[in-house]
């Protein structure tokens, strides 16, 4: 079970619910789900999750640094299970976000200090039209 060694590698106990959630999120690792629609996924057949559950170990797993915490769009907070440096484009029209490389130059400095600043986190996010509304034009 890939959840299982997930929550091993970033040191936090399992339990069920905790192996549900982080199989979901790489199971949907492309999506950038929110807690609610891990929770809607999952409810139906784990009548004892509560919403809190869910919130509660999604920001565990991000305290963690095994999940990335998105707040691209001002409406919902998205996760991401790909914590490896990259960009986020989110597309206005459908709500879609995609990963994107990030752009020769820029680089993640957490840990590091900026103008006497300590970086704890970087993100690079991304505005506009997807390719793919694009194309619907």
């Amino acid at each position: 079970m890939k959840s299982l060694s997930f929550l091993l590698n970033f040191n936090m106990k399992p339990s069920h619910q905790r192996l549900a959630i982080m199989e979901y999120l790489l199971d949907h690792c492309c999506s950038h789900p929110t807690a609610t629609q891990i929770y809607n996924a999952l409810s139906p057949s784990m009548p004892t999750l509560t919403r809190t559950t869910v919130y509660k170990t999604l920001k565990l797993l991000a305290d963690h640094k095994a999940i990335l915490m998105l707040t691209i769009d001002e409406d919902s907070t998205r996760f991401d299970v790909d914590n490896s440096p990259h960009a986020h484009f989110f597309c206005k029209r459908c709500t879609h976000i995609y990963d994107l490389p990030l752009p020769p130059g820029i680089k993640y400095v957490e840990g590091q200090k900026m103008n006497g600043h300590e970086v704890a986190e970087t993100h690079l996010y991304y505005k506009g039209t997807c390719r793919e509304c694009l194309a619907k034009k």
